[in-house]
């Protein structure tokens, strides 16, 4: 069975975990991680392979995986990556999904998180950068915390995000727009230069270079 995108919304398991993961996230004083994040993360990462000469049939599974990547922290931040992939498994074997879509969607979940993830293939160099630009003031869930939250104000100081693909130069170019005011762009890279890096060898991965744009200027 060919599973889609659709059919995965549709599954009431899936709706379930995605919104008790975030739920568990909030007390933990996370920014957003359920439908707004997921569905974004599951259209770039379409859009990412779509654009980057992919075929339909893996677009859909970067989608399916964009969506499905941040269930694993309905057990624990830590690790969910391996657990998220895990759970996916177990629900898409028990649906009837392809075999060869399962190991596709699976690994690149396992291997969307920094702390151990590597693009080992285009639908995971897709979810790698389509999850690691979310960075958004929407996601930040109370004002409050953006003094003393380092990552709060850096996300919140983010007044437009999007990833741009060159193709005459092979480029893909994550564009920011930061209110420095909110936060300096030094602070930008202090939490997320890890996931730059990433991103850059993830990019490699769909042959392309990466740039990072801050404010029209190129920092990477």
């Amino acid at each position: 069975m060919n599973i889609t995108l659709q059919d995965v919304k549709n599954h009431p398991a899936f709706t379930t975990y995605i919104q008790r993961a975030d739920e568990y996230l909030t007390q933990m004083g996370y920014t957003e991680h359920a439908f707004v994040h997921v569905g974004r993360v599951a259209n770039e990462a379409a859009r990412i392979l779509l654009q980057t000469g992919h075929d339909k049939r893996k677009a859909e599974l970067a989608a399916i995986a964009g969506y499905l990547h941040d269930i694993g922290n309905i057990v624990n931040r830590e690790g969910h990556e391996q657990s998220g992939a895990m759970m996916v498994f177990c629900l898409l074997t028990q649906m009837g999904a392809n075999p060869d879509d399962i190991a596709t969607i699976v690994t690149a979940i396992g291997n969307h998180d920094e702390g151990s993830a590597s693009p080992v293939s285009e639908v995971s160099a897709a979810l790698i950068l389509a999850d690691k630009s979310d960075v958004r003031r929407s996601r930040v869930r109370n004002r409050e915390t953006i003094d003393f939250d380092i990552h709060d104000r850096v996300n919140y100081a983010v007044e437009d995000t999007r990833i741009v693909i060159l193709d005459a130069e092979k480029e893909i170019q994550l564009q920011l727009r930061i209110d420095q005011e909110v936060s300096s762009i030094s602070e930008y890279f202090e939490i997320f230069l890890s996931r730059m890096l990433l991103c850059r060898r993830a990019a490699s991965k769909l042959g392309h270079d990466f740039a990072l744009l801050i404010n029209g200027q190129k920092m990477m």
